[in-house]
């Protein structure tokens, strides 16, 4: 199963350090992670947290008689909305694969991945080649999940929204027009708002190599 691997979870430290590269802190990422994910990247079995989008998918497959047929089933449909979403990982996978049984491709970039839920669409603005090779290194490890948010950030332009806390201007590219309608870019500025209440990790550039050669010698004495 691609959509399952290591299944590791976020380092404290992961949150300051990658949030550095964009100017902001671990209070800025905690506010979209929560919103997104509820601060997790998988459900409890190990498996890539997911939510496949019907209305995504009518749009990646095109007109054919593979839509016909994913609309025949209630897997495809026009607008955002028509149906509720499936609340368990395994209703949500059920789905997936009755996609994936039509298009492999286009159910993977319908649906949203992990901690960023990130659209399977924008994998080349986070740095893969396709859908499949972002959800395969997502599956791995919550750092590459928020390495490639922060990445996918800074190719759509949304990095100085962040560090404004122009949270409607964020939430308007990041999550689409709709995103008032169920009030997105008001829970992030609570989450922001909560976060900031939090001591923060402590963290400096210069912590990485350190806490590198801590591990290495951490090592060492274990194998010996």
């Amino acid at each position: 199963m691609f959509y399952k691997g290591a299944a590791r979870r976020l380092d404290d430290i992961d949150l300051p350090r990658i949030g550095h590269r964009i100017g902001v802190g671990e209070d800025e990422l905690h506010a979209v992670l929560d919103v997104e994910a509820s601060n997790s990247g998988f459900f409890p079995d190990g498996r890539l947290k997911m939510l496949p989008e019907r209305h995504v998918f009518w749009r990646e497959l095109g007109a054919g008689p593979r839509r016909d047929e994913a609309a025949r089933q209630g897997l495809a449909y026009p607008k955002w909305g028509e149906r509720p979403y499936p609340v368990s990982a395994d209703a949500r996978y059920a789905l997936f694969a009755r996609m994936a049984a039509i298009d492999e491709r286009a159910a993977i970039r319908s649906c949203s991945w992990g901690l960023p839920q990130m659209m399977g669409f924008n994998a080349s603005l986070c740095g893969y080649d396709t859908g499949r090779a972002m959800v395969e290194d997502f599956a791995q490890d919550e750092e590459h999940q928020l390495d490639a948010m922060v990445t996918f950030i800074v190719a759509a332009g949304l990095d100085d929204e962040l560090r404004r806390h122009d949270w409607r201007g964020f939430a308007r590219c990041y999550n689409g027009p709709g995103y008032a309608t169920h009030g997105y870019h008001t829970r992030l500025a609570d989450r922001f708002r909560w976060w900031q209440g939090k001591p923060d990790t402590p963290w400096s550039p210069g912590m990485c190599g350190v806490a590198s050669v801590q591990v290495e010698d951490l090592n060492r004495v274990l194998v010996a």
